[in-house]
């Protein structure tokens, strides 16, 4: 039996979350997602692995037609010593050409930014989704929460109407 019989029954290589920026579906309007992969060093992935990573203050930033993602905290790995990296140092984000001219088009427009919302690995591979998308207003935030609220109500509703 061949190795691919053995195993899950779909091609696509497992998911998984290390990090997610909860605050930016809140503060930001999500107009578009690109997965992009990142470029780290050794004791980075053994701290991404160890699930340590902050999103918090992150954004992406195009730069000589290159994607660089800001302001990520990947905490030094305690075991990795004296070869350690910068918690906060600009990891480079790899995309194709094509994407990153669309991507740059785009971001270059009033009051657009990038904004990464996840980190997680596909197979072994780390990888950022990032997001172009819009600042909200307190009204537009305030709306959204309004809306929410209304859905849950109405999905409580229901419940326990079943009941």
């Amino acid at each position: 039996m061949s190795k691919s019989a053995k195993g899950k029954s779909s091609s696509q290589p497992e998911r998984r979350m290390v990090a997610q920026n909860r605050k930016a579906r809140h503060k930001y309007e999500i107009l578009e997602t690109l997965e992009c992969g990142l470029v780290l060093v050794g004791s980075e992935v053994k701290s991404l692995r160890a699930g340590h990573c902050s999103l918090d203050e992150a954004y992406g930033r195009i730069k000589d037609g290159e994607v660089w993602l800001i302001g990520c905290n990947i905490p030094e790995y305690v075991e990795a010593n004296r070869f350690n990296h910068n918690p906060t140092r600009p990891r480079k984000l790899l995309l194709h050409r094509r994407e990153i001219r669309r991507f740059a088009a785009r971001a270059m427009e009033k009051g657009l930014t990038l904004v990464p919302l996840e980190i997680y690995f596909k197979g072994s591979r780390a990888k950022v989704l990032m997001a172009l998308a819009r600042g909200k207003k307190l009204f537009d935030k305030r709306q959204a929460m309004k809306k929410a609220e209304a859905e849950r109500a109405i999905r409580r509703a229901l419940f326990e109407r079943r009941k």
